[in-house]
Order: C-alpha cells, then sequence, then structure tokens
C-alpha cells in the first residue's frame, strides 16, 4: 500500500521530495492543517506518519479496502487546494471526458424514458440511427430480443445496452405510431459526434445567431462552419451566445476568440508558480473580425467562456450583454494516476488581455464556492444592477480606455436583470420531475403529423403555434399523476414560463435544438438579453459603448 501510495503522488508532484508526499497524504488524510506542510522536513513528523501508516497495516481493528484510503487522501487533499482540482476515479475517467472529446462510439439517438419506454426524441444527423430511417417518436421496446419496456429501465442501462465499440452491432425492435408490427433494426456503432454548437440561424436578414454550449475538441470546426454558413445567408452583425457554458478546453477558447480579433492581438496568457508566463496571440484567419459583434453571458458563463469574452472585451471588439459571469480563472491539467484514474490539477491562472484574472475568491470553503450562485440570487445581484459592488482594486482598462473589472467574473457592458416573478414552485416540480418534457414530447407524438402540416417550418411555428388552455389542464393532471400536487396559483403565476418551455420541446422535438433555441429567443418572459442584443445593434447603442470597428 505504501509503495502505491508513493507512485501516486510523485504522479501528482513529481519534483517533490519523498518525506514531503508522505507528509501531503497524511495532512490530507486527517485533515491537518495546512501549516503542517511546512513541517516536510521535520524527521520526527516524518517518522509520526510512517509509524501510523505502519501500525495501521498491521494493527487496525478491521480489514481495511486500500483503495478508498487512498481516494479519500486524494479527495482530501485536494479539497485543501482549490475548488476545481479534482479526482477522477478510473470507471468515472471516460463519461467524464466525453462531452470534451466531441464524439462517443454508439448508435447516434438522443432519447427520454417516457412512462417506462425508450422514447427517441431525435436521431444524431449522420449517425448511424439516422442513416437506418430511425427517427424521433420511435418507441424501443426490445435490445438483443430482450424487453426494455416496462421494467423500470433507467438512463444508465439504456447507455449499457446502446454504446460499444465503433464496428460492433445491435438489434433493436422499434414500435412506430401506424404501424402495427414491431420494426427491427441492425445497427452498426459508429463515432457519433458531440455538437458544442446547439443552434445556429439567422436573428433577422443581416443578424446571425450561434449558441455555444461548451468548448470540446471540435469547437473550432463547428464555429467556423457555422460562421462560414451565416456568412452566406447575408450575415453582417453576429450574437455569440455563451450563456450557460460551463467552459472547456483552453485551447478551444482560444481558437473560438481567434475567429474574432484581428492578427497578433494577446487572447489571453497564463502563469503559476511554476508555469512562467504563456502568451497565446490571435492570428490572421479568422472568419469574423469584421462586423459588429455581441457576446451573451450569465452567472453560469464560466472558464473557457470566460477567456473568449474578455479577449472580446478588453479589445472592445463586441458587445457584452447579461449578467455577471462565475468567476473561474483556474487552468486545470489532466494527470493520470497508476490504476488508470486520474486528477484535474490547478497548474496556473489565466488573465485576459489587460491583465485582469477573474478567478473569485475561494477562502469560505469549497461549499461556500459552490453556493456562490445562489448567494447571488438572494443579495438581488441577478435581477439589479444596484446589487453588484465590484471592488475598486480591481480596475482595469480596455484598448478604448473604458473602465473593466477583474476579481470575481467578467462583468458585461450592458446589465440584463433575470425575471424570477414567474418561477414558482409548482413549475420547479413540473420541470425536476421530468414531467413537463415528458408532456411535451407525448403530445408531439400524438400530434406530430397534423404539426407538421399545419406549421411548414419553425418561423411559421413560432407566429402561429400556441399553447391553449386544454394543454395546461392536461398538463396540470399529467403532475397529479407524477406526485405533484394540484397548484391553480403556482400554474397562473408561471403560465407564460410554461407556455415558453413547453413551446420550445415541441419545437425541438418536430425539428431540431436550434428550433428550440429560436422559440426560447423569440419572446422569453424571463431573460430579455437576446432581445436586448437586437436593440444593440439597431440603435446607437453598440458605437455609444465605445465599441472598435474593425
Amino acid at each position: 500500500m505504501h509503495r502505491y501510495i508513493e507512485a501516486l503522488f510523485k504522479a501528482l508532484f513529481p519534483s517533490m521530495k519523498r518525506e514531503t508526499l508522505l507528509v501531503a497524504l497524511f495532512a490530507a488524510t486527517l485533515s491537518a492543517p495546512v501549516g503542517l506542510a511546512a513541517q516536510a522536513q521535520d524527521p520526527a513528523t516524518i517518522g509520526k506518519l510512517e509509524a501510523l501508516l505502519y501500525h495501521i497495516d498491521r494493527m487496525y481493528v478491521d480489514s481495511v479496502d486500500d483503495n478508498k484510503l487512498v481516494e479519500k487522501a486524494i479527495r482530501g487533499m485536494l479539497e485543501e487546494l482549490d475548488p476545481h482540482s479534482i479526482y477522477i476515479p478510473k470507471d468515472e475517467l471516460e463519461e467524464v471526458n466525453e462531452p470534451l472529446k466531441g464524439n462517443f462510439d454508439g448508435i447516434g439517438i438522443q432519447f427520454n424514458i417516457v412512462r417506462d419506454t425508450i422514447y427517441v426524441v431525435d436521431a444524431i444527423a449522420g449517425g448511424p440511427s439516422e442513416r437506418l430511417g430511425i427517427r424521433a417518436g420511435d418507441r424501443i421496446i426490445t435490445i438483443e430480443d430482450q424487453p426494455v419496456a416496462g421494467i423500470g429501465i433507467r438512463n444508465s442501462d439504456v447507455m449499457d445496452k446502446l454504446r460499444g465499440p465503433k464496428g460492433t452491432k445491435v438489434v433493436v425492435g422499434i414500435q412506430r405510431r401506424g404501424v402495427k408490427d414491431l420494426l427491427d433494426f441492425t445497427i452498426t456503432r459508429d463515432k457519433i459526434p458531440i455538437y458544442s454548437i446547439e443552434a445556429s440561424y439567422m436573428a433577422t436578414p443581416t443578424v446571425g445567431y450561434v449558441k455555444l454550449s461548451r468548448f470540446s475538441a471540435t469547437t473550432g470546426k463547428e464555429l467556423r462552419e457555422a460562421l462560414d454558413k451565416l456568412h452566406a445567408e447575408g450575415m453582417q452583425d453576429l450574437i455569440l451566445d455563451l450563456q450557460g457554458n460551463g467552459g472547456g478546453y483552453l485551447r478551444s477558447a482560444i481558437e473560438v476568440a481567434d475567429e474574432f480579433l484581428s492578427d497578433k492581438r494577446l487572447i489571453v496568457y497564463t502563469e503559476g508558480r511554476t508555469t512562467p508566463r504563456d502568451n497565446t496571440y490571435a492570428t490572421s484567419n479568422g472568419h469574423f473580425e469584421k462586423g459588429r459583434l455581441v457576446v451573451l453571458i450569465d452567472e453560469g458563463s464560466a472558464s473557457a467562456s470566460e477567456i473568449v469574452t474578455g479577449a472580446i472585451q478588453d479589445w472592445d471588439r463586441g458587445l457584452v450583454i447579461g449578467r455577471r459571469s462565475f468567476g473561474k480563472g483556474l487552468v486545470q491539467r489532466p494527470v493520470m494516476l497508476p490504476d488508470g484514474s486520474a486528477v484535474r490539477l490547478t497548474v496556473s491562472r489565466y488573465y485576459t488581455p489587460s491583465g485582469r484574472c477573474i478567478q473569485k475568491s475561494y477562502a469560505d470553503g469549497i461549499e461556500a464556492y459552490r453556493r456562490d450562485r445562489l448567494e447571488r440570487l438572494r443579495h438581488g445581484e441577478l435581477t439589479s444592477l444596484d446589487s453588484i459592488h465590484p471592488a475598486d482594486t480591481a480596475r482595469f482598462f480596455t484598448m478604448n480606455k473604458r473602465v473593466v473589472y477583474g476579481g470575481g467574473g467578467i462583468m458585461p457592458d450592458l446589465f440584463v436583470p433575470l425575471d424570477t416573478t414567474l418561477s414558482s414552485e409548482m413549475f420547479g416540480k413540473l420541470v425536476r420531475k421530468g414531467t413537463l418534457n415528458t408532456f411535451s414530447l407525448t403530445y408531439v407524438d400524438a400530434h406530430r403529423t397534423d404539426l407538421l402540416d399545419r406549421y411548414k417550418n419553425v418561423d411559421v411555428f413560432i407566429k402561429d403555434f400556441h399553447i391553449d388552455d386544454k394543454f395546461l389542464d392536461d398538463l396540470a393532471r399529467a403532475g397529479e399523476k407524477d406526485g405533484i400536487d394540484a397548484d391553480p396559483e403556482g400554474m397562473v403565476r408561471s403560465k407564460d414560463l410554461i407556455e415558453l418551455r413547453s413551446k420550445a420541446l415541441i419545437a425541438r422535438d418536430l425539428w431540431d435544438t436550434s428550433a428550440y433555441w429560436q422559440v426560447i429567443n423569440t419572446d422569453n418572459p424571463v431573460d430579455s438579453s437576446f432581445r436586448r442584443a437586437l436593440e444593440a445593434l439597431s440603435d446607437d447603442t453598440y458605437e455609444r459603448m465605445g465599441m472598435a470597428r474593425f
């Protein structure tokens, strides 16, 4: 056990002396004060640690699971460092890395479990299921001739059965509305893309819109393709939506920022205790270096999103609209451990071109750090600009000498409050229990042909489709079946919000994820950031705020 632990810590800290490694392990396991590390060279301390480990092995009353002790030691030590240095067990590593890799091996469907049945929400474009003709609304009843409906199947069970190495085959039995017999499909698994861009469309005849949900290995390529498509459709200005984007690869953030900044402009620099300053500059290959740009951010925009936003803001390249971003300015590097597990270890901080480090404080501990967004809501920051008080000591200046702030996230140029008046406990339960999602899918399944006949495209659907009282009454009854108590007052209060979410879910099931965001953006009663962006591009706001023209 001792040799394994020592090897593990040497993998984490190859330059650390053996004595220091042992003390670090001891400090983590016993939650000793941070100051213990300063005693690393004290022979008496080292002797105590080695004696304790020896006696646990030889004398402890019960048998000890070495792996669990090691994992607890690692987790304990990392919690003493910062909130973003994390341990990833071997059996979770692939799942954690999957969204950032940009693909996985499988059959290529998005699914929900509706009334104990696997319901196909969408067949991913270009994937093996779509090529065979599997489509939204299909229900998977059997997998390899074994029933999977009505058995209490879980999401993890579905993925275990349908995912597998590229080139392997799986037989699924599908029930399709209007078809009497079960349809058997033999699907050859393939590489399935995980897209970073959820939506890309023309918001007006001249304004393009891109919703970027993560920064993965394929993000740069996806963005260039989206920009080319929008240019071909007449785009002159662009809204880049990074709301809720929690980040991803640093390299992908640099690629995205490079699409908007001209040659040799500093994008970001990183620096740490053992890593010297490393500057990264834009190239001359950007696909949108000219034209007006608006970036949307909120309290969920973090890390790579803040790198892109900070670079654009510091160079006055675009207007930032929304609410203060999350505030993650630490860079992690993956470190593989001997048993196949890994640690994402913070190795440096990143800084925007003006010199801002936007990492918020974690001096009050990890739990307080994680509650920060709830505290922002409680203190009124998400609903009122007057509740935000940036520190004067964190003042920096953009290229055009505008004041910007660091030390706790990116402050937008134009603040857009979050409207919390429509929220209710009833709406929260409908969302959390999956009732709203399931009911919308069921509604589409029952009316798909009629809906597609009446609404030829998303624009017509947005204009002419309306959620009626019968839909809302039936939704409330579905909620009662799911154990949600009737709450007429809550339904009335959240009526606009429920209608918007339902309409967006229906649009997604009829077309794609882009349709979902088109509906959400058109008339969002909670967050008007998108509408404010369109206004800023149609009046003199852009110029009045001092944005640079390229």
